[in-house]
């Protein structure tokens, strides 16, 4: 019998006060009429009101008054259309990542924040959404890059530079697409009337030539922020590309002869060598390109660590944690400028296309200047080096690797193609700073 009762009992307690607030409603109305008139809700107006917070309101019904994350009018098709769009290119990116591990790393985080910064309402990726705060502290700042930096640094040997000072030339040669894609995209802008490239942006777009992701971001995030999001697509998407883009390239420009051609042993480089090169590096950057130092200046320090062998734990957490963790917020804060309103215009096309073009001049740029030294100097060297001048470190140098053991199963030239592979790295960081103060 208890049983039974003690859950009515429990109901008839709970039932008392709700009548002695509906008795006292008159009253409660009477204060309210002083300042607001209470006003009784239906359930259906309560629902309607769900309604007008739901996606499928927002799609059917887009907001006339809808600006974007710098201020700007949201045409209705970038609010309904435009979204089931970026959703399919999100769907996409998850697939190259997940399925066919292009760049995970980064890709897959990208990918999740142009999801989340496509829901509308929500605003996720806007000024005070979550994205919108993690994009102004780390990217807006070039804070993140920067960190990245330090892991690369810690992750980076230029042993094989310093013992094969000459293959710098090779990764310098490489950075030549960056300038020639800024060219094109200027010339773009003078024949055409669907593109408008300032200087900034061919300058951001031609950064990709470099192969570097964190770099392609710290320009972009700079002097053209509104083209980050296909700015940072098209880098890490040529980088995944490596053994598809290059390998034609490499083949078309050379010999069979040339391929097969083997290089001598690199010396043993010196542990004093490998300490006082960040540091050097730094003082160069300093007198030549100081724009160039906040790179060049973290990717030395993430270096030093390494090479000092006093500080295991910081060079841990460099190599690991930090890099880990910076990456999971860089990618999601990319992504937050995958909204369709700013990705699904022209100028999105034509960046990934430059990208293509500065990616691949890059690449022969580099074969060419290793076809050249071969001729001029004593001691051989295989051409194809040269294609390691782009620093997708260390993809670029496997990629010669294997094209050199077809030729020769005998050639081993990995090591030799790290070093313009890490040379790469550093010519990337000062172009970035060229760019930054001519622009």
């Amino acid at each position: 019998m208890v049983r039974v009762f003690a859950p009515l009992l429990l109901l008839a307690a709970l039932w008392v006060p709700i009548l002695g607030a509906a008795d006292d409603a008159p009253a409660q109305g009477a204060v309210a009429a002083e300042g607001e008139a209470y006003e009784a809700r239906s359930i259906g107006y309560m629902f309607s009101g769900l309604y007008e917070r739901t996606g499928i309101k927002a799609f059917l019904e887009p907001d006339a008054s809808a600006t974007d994350v710098y201020g700007e009018p949201v045409d209705p098709f970038y609010q309904t259309w435009g979204r089931l769009i970026m959703f399919a290119v999100c769907f996409v990116l998850f697939y190259l990542a997940i399925a066919k591990r292009y760049e995970p790393l980064l890709l897959l985080p990208i990918a999740f924040g142009g999801l989340l910064a496509n829901i509308p309402i929500a605003e996720i990726g806007g000024p005070d959404g979550f994205l919108g705060v993690i994009y102004t502290i780390g990217v807006e700042t070039g804070i993140f890059p920067l960190l990245i930096f330090m892991g690369v640094g810690a992750m980076t040997d230029f042993g094989p530079l310093l013992a094969n000072p000459k293959t710098a030339f090779l990764g310098a040669a490489a950075q030549f697409g960056i300038f020639a894609t800024l060219v094109g995209a200027m010339v773009l802008s003078y024949y055409t009337d669907i593109f408008n490239f300032t200087l900034q942006d061919a300058a951001a777009i031609g950064i990709i030539g470099g192969a570097d992701g964190p770099t392609s971001i710290y320009v972009a995030s700079i002097l053209a922020p509104e083209l980050l999001g296909a700015i940072a697509i098209a880098a890490y998407s040529y980088m995944a590309l490596v053994p598809v883009i290059q390998p034609p390239i490499m083949r078309a420009l050379t010999t069979q002869k040339e391929r097969a051609i083997k290089m001598v042993q690199l010396r043993d480089v010196s542990k004093l060598e490998k300490i006082l090169f960040p540091i050097s590096l730094v003082v160069l950057a300093a007198v030549l390109v100081p724009d160039a130092a906040p790179l060049v200046g973290a990717l030395a320090f993430g270096n030093l660590v390494r090479e000092s062998g006093v500080v295991e734990r910081l060079n841990d957490t460099l190599q690991n944690s930090l890099i880990n963790i910076i990456t999971i917020f860089l990618g999601l804060a990319v992504g937050s400028r995958l909204s369709a309103e700013l990705f699904l215009v022209p100028e999105t096309l034509a960046v990934i296309v430059l990208g293509l073009f500065a990616f691949a001049f890059g690449t022969a740029a580099g074969v060419l200047m290793g076809k050249l030294m071969n001729a001029v100097t004593k001691e051989q060297i295989n051409p194809l080096i040269g294609g390691a001048g782009v620093s997708a470190v260390p993809m670029a140098a496997r990629v010669v690797a294997k094209e050199g053991q077809k030729a020769n199963p005998k050639n081993f030239l990995i090591m030799h193609a790290m070093g313009p592979n890490v040379a790469g790295v550093i010519g990337s960081a000062v172009a970035a700073g060229v760019l930054i103060s001519l622009f």
